[in-house]
């Protein structure tokens, strides 16, 4: 029996959850692009047990919560990171993690892995929207090989604050910021918990080594 050919390896599978939120094929290919076997779905069966679950989210902070919840998609999401298992949130498929969303004063509860609020971003132009640079904090696994590139944002809102205290031997999440008008969290790395502001599917080369950092994490590729 001769090796596989790198061809013919098992690519880790990426869910990417379909409950209704837009911009899902675009990700589907990155994320294809990245190395991965990605699928659109609402399977539930298959969301457990993909190695990754990847977390769209456009529109209203609302929206997408309510969203969220009328598909059982936050108790999916809720039970994979109890497992340990990954997940990768983008736009506001990150913000949603946070307690709270505030937009136009409609105050919404988030899925709470969090704590903190999104809010407006303090800027004289809004929406956030083209290529910037980030801040990646020490150690990041996303951002390995990456650290000086630009990223694509289209958004008005983001958590400025980072308020989870974690204690030893837990360690200490690693936070990305960026720039605009005020600062703000550009990406989390929390345990099995990943997230990007940013949409990583819309930022050429960049974006894709980006997943690739974090499919190359999943552990589910058979080498």
């Amino acid at each position: 029996m001769t090796a596989s050919t790198p061809a013919e390896r098992e690519k880790p599978l990426v869910a990417v959850l379909d409950y209704g939120s837009g911009n899902v094929h675009s990700a589907v290919k990155a994320l294809v692009a990245a190395g991965a076997d990605a699928r659109l779905t609402s399977d539930r069966g298959f969301i457990m047990d993909a190695d990754g679950l990847f977390v769209p989210g456009v529109g209203a902070f609302r929206a997408v919560a309510e969203a969220l919840r009328a598909s059982r998609g936050d108790e999916l999401i809720e039970r994979r990171l109890a497992g340990g298992r990954p997940v990768l949130g983008v736009c506001v498929g990150m913000q949603i993690f946070f307690e709270r969303g505030v937009e136009r004063g409609v105050d919404t509860e988030g899925m709470g892995e969090w704590p903190g609020v999104v809010t407006e971003l303090d800027a004289p132009v809004l929406p956030h929207m083209g290529w910037n640079t980030v801040e990646p904090g020490e150690g990041s696994r996303l951002f390995r090989g990456i650290e000086q590139e630009r990223f694509y944002f289209v958004h008005s809102f983001g958590a400025q604050k980072w308020l989870l205290d974690v204690q030893p031997p837990f360690p200490e999440p690693v936070l990305t910021w960026c720039e605009y008008g005020t600062p703000f969290l550009a990406a989390v790395e929390n345990g099995p918990l990943s997230a990007t502001q940013f949409h990583p599917e819309k930022s050429g080369d960049a974006g894709i080594r980006l997943l690739t950092n974090w499919i190359d994490g999943l552990g589910g590729a058979t080498l």
